[in-house]
């Protein structure tokens, strides 16, 4: 039999990573960089410098019209009408059996224009699912094909910048936008945002840009020791600060209120579910995401059961990793309530032995 293959997409910068060196792997349907240099190198150059990540796999949808926002309240656990042009809000999607379809950023460019992100994996999911709501007429286009997204995070990311822009990067609040020239490309889209809790920018332009703006970037960060950096240590950055990644530690089977985005769900509105999910937070969960440290050593993973001293499951792993930065093991996962609050004993199934942990408030990193 023929080996069978699998379409995979690339981003505009494929061969610019490739022609770098970084070690490819398939991820949400796209040929995308793991690592360069190394994983632990690269997450110490974004925590304590600045480090750049091809994140152009990510979907974007554009919202139009008088009842855009209205469509967004519908569908989103977060309250959408607190936004002003140029801020950003973190949500959900939450689905109708208690769980979420993905979690989301939604930018408001003016009152009847917004700009939701989304994960990868859910590109085609989300759209047909949000479409699934618009019974008033909003004007909804897919620009994910066309759209590159590069995250330069850390310390240093504004003062490396700053010589591509007019835009003030050193006085921009967290979670808002400016669009304006970048690299001498109009109409940039410049994202106060990031997943590696190391501050720094997320900025959005056409693909045809793509090359240019990567290589103006690197050139103005050459001074402050600018790198590429791959998705292992987009995972790791990530899972220090506790920040959730869907199909781990959020799916369709997790409420938000489970998964600690009680602080997203806001019941001052009507939307997907809300009447269950206010019962819920009313009752109280039965289960909740954690975050945990190893004593013992050894390195929690995905799925990876969670008992209790007598060997009783009371969870399972979501994320786990040896963390770079505080160079012990961290994760996170399920467990049931009488097991979450912290400082309690828990111990890691691994291999049939029982490795202990203690349950820790996130984020690891302080």
């Amino acid at each position: 039999m023929p080996p069978i293959t699998f379409f995979m997409k690339n981003t505009a910068l494929t061969d610019v990573h490739i022609k770098a060196g970084a070690k490819m792997v398939p991820f949400a349907g796209y040929n995308m960089p793991v690592q360069y240099a190394g994983i632990n190198a690269e997450h110490e150059t974004v925590r304590n410098g600045v480090g750049v990540f091809d994140v152009s796999h990510m979907g974007e949808f554009i919202l139009k019209g008088e009842n855009a926002l209205d469509l967004i309240q519908r569908v989103t656990s977060n309250d959408a009408a607190k936004l002003y042009d140029g801020k950003v809000q973190y949500s959900c999607l939450p689905n109708k059996t208690g769980g979420i379809v993905d979690d989301l950023l939604v930018y408001r460019i003016d009152d009847k224009t917004y700009m939701l992100v989304v994960n990868a994996s859910n590109i085609e999911k989300d759209w047909n699912w949000i479409s699934g709501f618009n019974t008033a007429g909003v004007d909804m286009k897919d620009i994910s094909d066309r759209t590159s997204l590069l995250a330069i995070q850390g310390p240093k990311a504004a003062e490396a910048l700053q010589s591509l822009t007019d835009i003030d990067l050193a006085s921009m609040e967290y979670y808002t936008f400016k669009k304006g020239v970048f690299a001498g490309v109009n109409n940039v889209l410049v994202s106060a945002t990031g997943y590696t809790g190391a501050g720094g920018f997320e900025i959005y332009f056409e693909n045809q840009y793509a090359e240019q703006i990567w290589a103006a970037i690197f050139k103005a960060g050459e001074p402050f020791g600018i790198k590429p950096i791959g998705l292992g240590a987009r995972d790791t950055l990530r899972l220090e600060m506790g920040f959730c990644l869907y199909g781990n530690d959020i799916d369709d089977t997790t409420s938000p209120l489970e998964a600690g985005l009680g602080w997203v769900t806001k019941f001052t509105k009507e939307f997907t579910n809300s009447a269950a999910l206010q019962q819920q937070k009313q009752e109280g969960v039965k289960r909740k995401l954690v975050g945990f440290e190893m004593i013992d050593r050894g390195i929690a993973r995905h799925d990876y059961p969670i008992v209790d001293a007598d060997g009783n499951n009371i969870g399972k792993v979501t994320s786990g990793t040896q963390s770079p930065s505080l160079q012990k093991a961290i994760g996170m996962g399920y467990v049931e309530t009488a097991f979450a609050k912290e400082g309690t004993e828990i111990f890691i199934s691994i291999r049939d032995n029982k490795i202990k942990a203690k349950v820790v408030k996130p984020p690891f990193n302080k």
